[in-house]
């Protein structure tokens, strides 16, 4: 499944394979589990070196800069962080894409 790229995203064209390779790194070195908790929020939980909180923070400080229907979450907690994905209702099915993305990209690491 294709991460769908919305009208509502402000990142030049150009820009989005880049952002994408982006997430993809994220998702296919950090990622640990996907959750669905409801149809509009999404929870990863993700490890790696000790600055991964600041990468993580950093990619989605960008990424809501042009897409400003997510709401990024990045709590780190003890041998993880946690990133709590949010979008309305009407961007559900953006969400489902990104997380269906992630568990793509853990070759089946993640749950």
């Amino acid at each position: 499944m294709s991460y769908a790229v919305l009208d509502a995203c402000t990142l030049p064209t150009a820009e989005q394979p880049v952002r994408l390779a982006e997430f993809d790194t994220l998702f296919s070195t950090a990622v640990r589990t996907v959750e669905h908790l409801t149809a509009t929020h999404a929870r990863m939980r993700l490890t790696g070196p000790a600055d991964l909180a600041a990468t993580v923070r950093d990619l989605t400080t960008r990424e809501s800069q042009c897409c400003s229907f997510f709401r990024f979450t990045v709590t780190p907690a003890p041998d993880e962080v946690v990133l709590d994905i949010e979008v309305p209702s009407r961007y559900a099915d953006v969400l489902a894409s990104l997380a269906e993305r992630a568990r793509t990209a853990t070759n089946g690491r993640a749950s």
